[in-house]
């Protein structure tokens, strides 16, 4: 199963942060339980940092290629460069066949 679809899962049944301020939040928080953020946002500093913070706090963290198709796995009529699974709802099985 691919990334879009976990994120599309988890946001039709359980609940999902969009934007990299939420996303940090979340991640500080350790509210998040997947994050997933987009390969080609320009400038890159804008979500550099997640990886370093999921790893800090073990929460597995993967990258997509598209911000656009992130934003439309998201629920978002535009892009979006990062998102957070908060409740994975349906999607918690599929979540952790990527641990």
């Amino acid at each position: 199963m691919d990334i879009y679809s976990i994120i599309e899962k988890a946001r039709k049944t359980g609940k999902v942060e969009k934007g990299t301020n939420e996303v940090t939040k979340a991640i500080e928080r350790e509210t998040a339980k997947l994050v997933v953020y987009a390969s080609d946002v320009n400038p890159k500093e804008i979500v550099q940092h997640l990886p370093v913070l999921c790893k800090e706090k073990k929460i597995p963290c993967k990258e997509a290629d598209s911000k656009q198709k992130l934003g439309i796995a998201a629920g978002l009529p535009v892009a979006t460069s990062s998102v957070a699974v908060i409740e994975p709802g349906d999607a918690k099985k599929d979540i952790e066949s990527l641990k």
